[in-house]
């Protein structure tokens, strides 16, 4: 006799999974109950997973999720892969935070090109290709050109990480049991629940249920609303659209003692968990900027490390080359 709750077991999987792919057609994974990203992907329909398959990438969000069906994502290209751009920045952070080191076990790491792929796979165990046809994605991408925006719109958020956010603690202790959707803030104004902060799609802690699948297709198609506008600034302009009442969907907005950013800096390095290179034009910079970051970060760990009391509250050194 077939057992109810196998079948149970199975039937969720296989719905993720195929969550994942339309997803990937939409948004690039959810994984069963909740999805921590970095650098998700908000891709759009008609997009193929070269190299990778339903099966492959199954296996890979399987290896990479902790017991409660969490994984973190995170994209990148060439180069942002490229040794000492910010991928490496970003990994780095993972073991220099405090409790961060072991959520490594738990990123997947999506590549848009090949080079990306092969740099992935020499360091980290989960790594999955995806390649558009017709499209480059292998090189930086200008902020607001329209390959920069077609590449955004591959991306989602779901403790979802940018690749140029460092992580300095676990995050998970800050997030709200009760909440679909909770996103990172260029400017937090004190209340989580208030649409009138500033959103920042680079980091997203998102649970996936039918609310935020329609939720990300509609933000998809909502492109076609405001062309030429980065997600992040569609999602701005969408966040009090009456369809996210109807659909019943739990947004909060994430303060910025926590999750933090160059837009608006923590001033607490007792309570950071991360810090983002956001309101930065270039790549360049935002290297310069997050190295003065982790720079500070050591010194910080250092001090406490050492039991060296604090003769004035530690202060950051970035943003210098980033725009602001």
């Amino acid at each position: 006799m077939e057992n109810p709750k196998m079948k149970t077991g199975v039937e969720r999987t296989l719905k993720f999974v195929a969550i994942v792919f339309a997803v990937m057609t939409i948004c690039l994974a959810l994984y069963s109950t909740a999805f921590l990203s970095f650098d998700l992907a908000f891709l759009r329909f008609g997009f193929s997973s070269k190299g990778g398959s339903q099966k492959e990438l199954s296996r890979i969000l399987e290896g990479a999720s902790m017991k409660n069906r969490t994984v973190i994502l995170t994209t990148i290209n060439e180069a942002w892969a490229t040794p000492n751009s910010t991928f490496d920045l970003m990994m780095e952070s993972f073991r220099i935070g405090h409790n961060t080191s072991w959520l490594l076990k738990h990123l997947v790491v999506v590549a848009l090109d090949e080079k990306a792929y092969s740099r992935c796979v020499e360091i980290h165990p989960h790594c999955y290709i995806l390649t558009t046809q017709g499209k480059n994605f292998s090189h930086e991408a200008y902020f607001m050109t329209p390959e920069y925006l077609e590449m955004m719109w591959r991306r989602i958020k779901f403790l979802h990480n940018d690749a140029d956010i460092m992580w300095f603690r676990n995050p998970f202790h800050h997030f709200y049991l009760d909440t679909d959707f909770q996103i990172a803030c260029d400017q937090f104004n004190g209340n989580t629940l208030d649409i009138n902060n500033a959103p920042n799609g680079g980091f997203n802690y998102v649970v996936s249920n039918d609310r935020t699948i329609q939720f990300y297709k509609f933000w998809y198609h909502s492109r076609n609303r405001y062309p030429g506008l980065h997600d992040q600034d569609v999602l701005n302009r969408i966040k009090s659209d009456p369809f996210i009442s109807k659909i019943g969907l739990k947004m909060r907005f994430l303060d910025t003692t926590f999750f933090s950013g160059f837009c608006q800096l923590s001033k607490d390095f007792n309570q950071v968990c991360i810090m983002h290179a956001n309101c930065c034009k270039g790549l360049d910079n935002k290297v310069n900027d997050l190295n003065l970051v982790l720079q500070d970060w050591r010194g910080y760990t250092s001090r406490q490390n050492e039991q060296k009391a604090e003769t004035q509250p530690a202060r950051w050194s970035a943003p210098k080359k980033c725009w602001v």
